[in-house]
């Protein structure tokens, strides 16, 4: 057993993460399970190096994990613009309901082929064709203009839904999952999605339950160990480039919510199944840590300067030194145990980004 670093803070740290340690491939491309990617398990005064499947190992019966129902879009296409010729276009949050006027989401322009590299320079009115008689026309730069993280230009687009056919038909015939260039090639929308995957609307696959199976979940309730549900359809990836996270969709039922108040009334731990939970169970908690039932738009950005109020844990992937997911995970974990599960992670390399390995953080 390793023990933690003292209180240094992680989110002010940098790293460098080679090639060979990124996921190139979900597990079951490299002759895993799901539930074989490596878990490092950090809590107060140890460390260890685990598997996945050992996860009930690590619960207490009256423990609750509560994870993301949202299940992942097909939401990458193909388009063309006369400025810029071939583009990829990652479709992300619909704006319909926060604007009046046309239809409007949020899009980022990446270069083609493989989506490796923002596109910064776009225009206000230009015009992307998507085909299927869909194009997109760019509005103005979101959630403002300079908003990448180098402030040289605008990564994320308010754009204009145009066109005489349906965004969401011409993704379900045409779209495939969002990608990006460190992948070794293109894999099914089934390899996005987890076994908790029912309410289609998010962009990007809320990975951090993507390592359980039927099995283990079996294993879990068998062992005391509770599961309940929330909601939140995830946007564009900003917060991996260091831009704050974008407004969200969410929804904590009022079963989740009061789970959750009676595991934490009988001194038992709730755990967040990523960082998508977090955001969603703490947009819903007063600050005598009472979870409600809510649905709406959350733009919470958690930080260790708004501790949390209703999580004793979470469990998470492992994220780039610039990435605002750290600064949640720290609010969480605190500095120590965030500290002691990177050093581990990068000493023994682990594997980075959705399809590589996992950790779980407690803190009691």
């Amino acid at each position: 057993m390793n023990r933690p670093a003292g209180p240094t803070t992680l989110t002010h740290s940098t790293w460098h993460v080679s090639p060979d340690r990124i996921a190139q491939s979900p597990p079951e491309h490299r002759g895993l399970r799901r539930d074989q990617v490596r878990l490092l398990v950090v809590e107060p005064g140890a460390v260890a190096h685990r598997h996945f499947h050992h996860l009930p190992q690590h619960l207490r019966p009256g423990d609750l994990l509560v994870v993301n129902s949202s299940a992942t879009l097909p939401a990458e296409l193909d388009g063309t613009s006369p400025a810029h010729g071939g583009l990829v276009v990652h479709v992300g949050t619909s704006l319909d309901d926060q604007h009046s006027g046309p239809l409007r989401r949020v899009v980022e322009l990446r270069t083609a082929p493989d989506a490796a590299e923002p596109v910064l320079d776009g225009q206000q009115a230009e015009e992307i064709q998507v085909g299927g008689g869909v194009r997109f026309r760019l509005v103005a730069p979101y959630p403002r203009p300079g908003s990448s993280p180098t402030g040289d230009g605008s990564r994320l687009w308010q754009a204009h839904v145009l066109g005489t056919d349906s965004l969401e038909d011409h993704l379900e015939l045409q779209g495939r999952p969002i990608s990006y260039g460190y992948l070794a090639e293109r894999f099914p929308l089934s390899d996005y999605q987890t076994i908790f995957a029912l309410h289609p609307g998010s962009s990007e696959m809320p990975s951090a339950a993507r390592p359980f199976t039927p099995e283990l979940v079996t294993r879990l309730i068998a062992g005391g160990v509770g599961v309940v549900p929330v909601t939140l359809h995830t946007g564009l990836s900003s917060q991996e480039g260091g831009e704050p996270p974008q407004a969200e969709w969410f929804e904590v039922s009022p079963a989740t919510a009061r789970v959750v108040n009676e595991t934490r009334r009988a001194g038992d731990r709730v755990v967040a199944v990523g960082t998508t939970v977090a955001r969603a169970l703490e947009s819903a908690v007063a600050a005598d840590g009472t979870v409600h039932p809510r649905t709406g738009w959350t733009e919470l950005v958690i930080t260790p300067d708004r501790p949390v109020r209703a999580i004793d844990g979470i469990i998470t992937g492992f994220h780039d030194p610039e990435a605002t997911h750290l600064q949640l995970i720290e609010a969480v974990a605190g500095a120590g145990i965030m500290r002691a599960a990177y050093d581990a992670a990068l000493a023994e390399d682990y594997l980075w980004h959705e399809f590589g390995d996992s950790s779980l953080l407690l803190t009691r």
